[in-house]
């Protein structure tokens, strides 16, 4: 069945490219409400903006949502990530700026808040993408894949001249809670040189060694370094099931990233929902929908970073 939040839960912070401080609140919904974000400090206009695919602005460095009225919220990712690991299906997200907060780099922080509020179960079967044939975008030496599957799995590969990082694969079925006990801690990473680039154009204003590692080399600059040895390809599937839950529902897939990003992504799923006979929605039975993320997860599974 789909499900909410028992109780609203909030969290502060800054967000990573406008430095600004905010407040967010994800509140519970009714079935068939799915994911919005309502800007609280747009008072003329439209502040409402549904997480789905077909609003998302390309950008490179973040998801950004746009409205008709064009009212943003960008970094939406590693909530929406912890929405969709969590097996939360109706909320709303009222929020004060024009980006999520930060926090830790990773989804951890709105996993336990979220799990330690629980969920509630509601009267409505879960709406599923079930992919029907493969379906693939390149775009300068990365790809992105959907394949059929009866479940969801993320697999991704990727390959930094930094050493670092270097190369990384990763493949799982998130079933279970896989994602809270696997990928939900993996933190946001940068190279020195990107953190320069970034700087000199107004961006990652809020970026700390605090909220993300960052690499020169072969030299990790965060203290403590990476929580895993493969917290950065971990974190690209925290990143890919963010984006990939724009799609407005759960997908049964197998998702492939090759070096791929945001905007590859979502160009993914653009092609996927405007490819006849790529997809087909399904109302979930039991059996179903205990394969999907969030199905069986439990609060103590949590890394404890969180």
């Amino acid at each position: 069945m789909q499900n909410t939040l028992k109780s609203p839960v909030v969290f502060e912070g800054v967000g990573l490219h406008s430095g600004a401080q905010v407040r967010m609140v994800l509140r519970p919904a009714a079935a068939g409400h799915g994911i919005w974000f309502r800007r609280t400090d747009i008072q003329i206009g439209n502040a409402m903006i549904p997480a789905l695919w077909d609003v998302v602005e390309r950008t490179a460095l973040c998801t950004r949502l746009v409205n008709r009225s064009g009212v943003t919220v960008s970094t939406v990712e590693h909530v929406m990530a912890a929405l969709a690991g969590c097996g939360v299906h109706n909320a709303l997200i009222e929020i004060d700026g024009p980006e999520v907060p930060i926090l830790d780099g990773s989804s951890a922080p709105f996993v336990r808040g979220i799990m330690a509020r629980g969920i509630r179960r509601l009267a409505a079967p879960v709406l599923a993408f079930q992919i029907l044939q493969p379906i693939s975008v390149e775009k300068d030496g990365a790809r992105a894949t959907l394949l059929p599957s009866d479940r969801f799995q993320i697999e991704f590969h990727i390959d930094f001249a930094d050493a670092a990082i270097g190369r990384q694969s990763l493949s799982l079925d998130m079933r279970n809670g896989t994602f809270a006990r696997e990928l939900c801690d993996s933190r946001t990473f940068c190279r020195q040189a990107d953190v320069d680039s970034m700087h000199a154009n107004g961006l990652a204003l809020g970026g700390t060694l605090d909220n993300a590692v960052v690499v020169d080399g072969d030299e990790v600059l965060s203290p403590g370094g990476f929580r895993y040895e493969d917290e950065a390809v971990r974190h690209k599937m925290l990143d890919a099931l963010g984006d990939l839950s724009l799609a407005g529902g759960p997908i049964m897939g197998h998702y492939i990233g090759e070096r791929a990003g945001h905007a590859l992504t979502n160009t993914l799923l653009r092609k996927v929902f405007c490819t006849p006979g790529s997809v087909r929605t399904v109302l979930c039975s039991p059996e179903q929908a205990s394969v999907l993320p969030g199905q069986g997860l439990v609060l103590s599974e949590i890394p404890h970073v969180a």
